[in-house]
């Protein structure tokens, strides 16, 4: 059981990424250049993406339970799994609460020039969804260095910075928030393949 719970860690980002890059690519005028990922919970075909978030965070916080169990009593098993059960929480935030239409999608809306709450509600659970991520991947480094897995540690310390340097850049290009986002969901698939491993079948 403890395996299956960590594949679900596992798929959250490749599916969370997957969707968006299918709907991105095939859902006019979304671009990638200009919209966020979240934005494509807006217009008829929103609903694809709010079940999208609903099936994500339920993968993470199933991702989460499994770390649980795997790093019970191991350095980091008491904070990371409930920090990746906040970061998948956040996702069922975002799934009733929409990000603001602008920069052209959907349709041809502009940027509104005031923050709604909706707006803001969602940006304040993605902000500490991807924090709580962070912090994770930060205590994580605790338990590879506890095994002797220096170069695990060390990754594991860094990739919050990359994560939080997309953020920081996201005023000058919106790709740069996707990239920190897609970089936090890829380390939590490898750091959740990696501890797997030690897993017994």
């Amino acid at each position: 059981m403890t395996r299956i719970l960590l594949a679900c860690g596992i798929a959250a980002g490749p599916w969370f990424l997957g969707v968006a890059l299918i709907q991105g690519l095939t859902r006019e005028p979304f671009d990638f250049t200009r919209n966020a990922i979240s934005q494509l919970s807006l217009g008829e075909l929103g609903w694809i993406q709010v079940i999208s978030f609903v099936i994500t965070a339920c993968l993470a916080i199933a991702g989460s339970i499994g770390l649980r169990q795997a790093l019970h009593g191991a350095p980091g098993g008491t904070w990371a799994p409930p920090l990746v059960a906040v970061f998948g929480a956040s996702f069922l935030v975002s799934s009733v609460f929409s990000a603001d239409p602008g920069a052209g999608f959907p349709e041809a809306s502009d940027q509104a020039a005031v923050l709604s709450t909706t707006g803001a509600v969602h940006m304040a659970g993605a902000t500490v969804g991807f924090l709580s991520l962070c912090a994770a991947f930060v205590v994580m480094g605790r338990y590879f260095a506890a095994r002797g897995e220096r170069g695990w540690a060390i990754a594991s310390r860094l990739v919050p910075v990359g994560v939080l340097a997309g953020f920081a850049a996201s005023s000058a290009t919106v790709l740069a928030f996707t990239a920190g986002a897609g970089l936090g969901f890829i380390w939590l698939a490898v750091v959740s393949v990696r501890v797997r491993a030690t897993v017994n079948a």
